[in-house]
């Protein structure tokens, strides 16, 4: 039955995280603490399939998760006859707008991106990091090791995104994702990179609220504000985060 071999898979994976991603993961939550307790902020950018609104204003999580997103909106059209136009220079409309959102946006240096790609090889995110990093931000990559080392970079760089991090967390998934094989279909089904993705990152939002609170600095967090007093110790917490940080 495929909901067994699907839960089988699951657990075959999370056992890949514990035996590869403790040490990686500790790291990462050191470089978010030392952020977070020296002015720092932390930024979650997309994480495509992984669901990076899992992580930020959740029940139990840090207050200190912040999106990251930008986009560019030209109205610029012209004539059929006139779009083959050669521009004056070549314009790579989608890094550079990259650019601009980092030169233009609220990160400082010292701060943390959290930046996810399954295969690891899309322009966008790998940009994303080069600028971050020049900027003197930190960058926290969730990507898939097996994945990325069997497809080709599409930034011009050449080099994708677990090669461009200050730390990259792989999230287990296999190449193209898709894990249960069922009889009579061609390919692989039922991807796995989601569960990747946030059990990964929770192992590292978790140590950083269990290290900080044992250092006497605990970070805000949040409770639902669907429980008793829930939304009174929400606007307490993040009254508390914006007066400190964290």
């Amino acid at each position: 039955m495929i909901p067994i071999t699907y839960l089988n898979t699951v657990r075959a994976l999370l056992d890949r995280i514990e035996r590869t991603q403790l040490t990686p993961a500790e790291q990462a939550a050191d470089m978010v603490i030392e952020s977070l307790t020296h002015g720092g902020a932390v930024h979650c950018s997309g994480i495509g399939h992984g669901m990076d609104g899992d992580f930020i204003n959740r029940a139990g999580g840090l207050a200190a998760l912040q999106h990251f997103s930008f986009g560019l909106n030209m109205n610029d059209a012209v004539a059929e006859c006139l779009k083959s136009r050669p521009a004056p220079e070549p314009v790579e409309r989608d890094l550079e707008t990259v650019k601009l959102a980092v030169r233009t946006s609220s990160l400082r240096a010292g701060d943390i991106m959290v930046i996810g790609s399954v295969s690891g090889r899309n322009r966008v995110p790998v940009e994303l990091a080069l600028t971050c990093r020049a900027a003197g931000v930190k960058v926290l990559a969730f990507t898939s090791f097996d994945y990325s080392e069997k497809v080709s970079s599409a930034h011009p760089c050449g080099k994708k995104l677990k090669e461009v991090a200050d730390i990259a967390i792989d999230i287990g998934a296999p190449y193209g994702d898709a894990a249960v094989a069922v009889p009579g279909i061609d390919a692989k089904v039922i991807p796995v990179s989601g569960v990747g993705f946030i059990v990964t990152g929770w192992m590292i939002w978790g140590r950083v609220m269990e290290k900080m609170a044992a250092a006497g600095q605990a970070p805000s967090v949040y409770i639902s504000i669907n429980r008793e007093g829930g939304q009174a110790y929400y606007d307490k917490s993040k009254a508390e985060y914006n007066r400190r940080g964290f």
